[in-house]
């Protein structure tokens, strides 16, 4: 895989509404090579790209996003609520994310957003998705919190890059990365202890954390073997890239 040190999270949360075009598009302007972008699956098998249980945050509309139909959610406003000048802005649809993220020649980690459990119905449309339209294995990731629907992908296509997301580092994390032949643990930055972090490095895999804003943040993250941070301003961390 074509890993860099610093993945736009959300597109660039802080620099464009999340998980919008305008958000891959700020990301990329910053000279970032990745994004991650959460999918969300809907009702009557729609996907788009949105992280929320409810509309209410990111949207003009409201209620249970997994229940809201892909023509009602396609016609929300997705910008507005970030500023005037992103007035209009859709929420797209996973196909719509995956032509401009090619466009822009980035490199995607897709984090399945999804709590319930009938992944078997859930994950091979993304899959047969990616299959059909993304490009490059060596630039995409899947990611997820829910570890069945990581199975449910191994299984599919055991030469995807699966990584493992979690807040705080399980117990039994080894257990998980290797029952997926996983390439990499990815969490949050503020719950990972040194102890933590070697271990990971030194049973082989990749180690991304999650959502750091400031470079004081993870200094000494990067001295721990952390290979790539996640974070809403992309700005913040380019210096590491050059």
């Amino acid at each position: 895989m074509q890993l860099s040190k610093v993945m736009g999270h959300r597109g660039a949360a802080l620099l464009a509404p999340e998980n919008t075009l305008a958000s891959i598009k700020a990301a990329a302007k910053t000279g970032v090579k990745w994004v991650e972008i959460d999918v969300y699956p809907i009702a009557q098998g729609g996907l788009v790209i949105f992280h929320d249980d409810t509309l209410d945050r990111c949207t003009n509309g409201s209620g249970v996003t997994a229940d809201a139909e892909l023509k009602t959610v396609l016609s929300l406003d997705a910008g507005a609520w970030f500023g005037s000048e992103f007035s209009g802005e859709g929420v797209p649809t996973l196909e719509q994310a995956i032509a401009c993220i090619q466009d822009l020649g980035l490199g995607l980690n897709l984090e399945i957003k999804y709590e319930g459990t009938d992944v078997e119905a859930v994950v091979p449309p993304i899959l047969a998705t990616l299959t059909a339209l993304w490009q490059d294995p060596e630039m995409l990731m899947i990611s997820s919190f829910n570890y069945p629907a990581l199975e449910v992908c191994h299984r599919l296509n055991s030469t995807l890059y699966l990584a493992y997301l979690v807040e705080d580092v399980p117990q039994d994390w080894q257990e998980k990365l290797s029952g997926i032949a996983a390439y990499s643990l990815n969490c949050d930055y503020s719950q990972l202890t040194e102890t933590q972090a070697r271990a990971v490095k030194e049973a082989g895999y990749k180690l991304l954390c999650y959502t750091a804003n400031t470079t004081d943040a993870v200094k000494d993250h990067w001295q721990w073997g952390m290979d790539a941070v996640i974070t809403d301003d992309p700005n913040q961390f380019m210096h590491l890239e050059s």
